[in-house]
């Protein structure tokens, strides 16, 4: 079970039993895995996606990059992995897809920062 002490108490002085919280716990897992395999779908679908990232070396509001892979890994709740693009790559921490045919990723360590991608700049705008 990914809940931690405090939670697992808390959630039990509102009433839920044991198999109610491995349940829980459970869907949150699929919820996560699931996630995961549709953000590496979404890489996958495009060669080339558009972010709203700001880049020191790009003069557009919604720059282009060129994708290799989007690789994701997860345990209980938590997600992360590696976004390769054409000539660099960020670690990437979480993700979520977004309604509009377009995801958010948090990316690690030179980017710090949470960024949207999509398959054109309409969708950004």
């Amino acid at each position: 079970m990914h809940f931690d002490q405090r939670t697992q108490q808390a959630l039990r002085e509102v009433g839920l039993e044991t198999d109610d919280l491995r349940a829980a716990s459970e869907a949150v897992v699929e919820a996560v895995e699931a996630d995961a395999r549709a953000l590496e779908d979404f890489f996958d679908e495009y060669d080339t996606v558009y972010s709203d990232m700001d880049m020191a070396h790009s003069s557009a509001e919604f720059p282009e990059h060129a994708v290799e892979h989007l690789d994701l890994m997860t345990h209980a709740d938590e997600m992360r992995g590696w976004l390769r693009f054409d000539t660099w790559g960020a670690y990437v921490e979480n993700g979520r897809l977004l309604p509009d045919d377009s995801v958010e990723l948090t990316l690690g360590p030179t980017i710090n920062d949470r960024v949207r991608f999509a398959p054109d700049r309409e969708t950004l705008r």
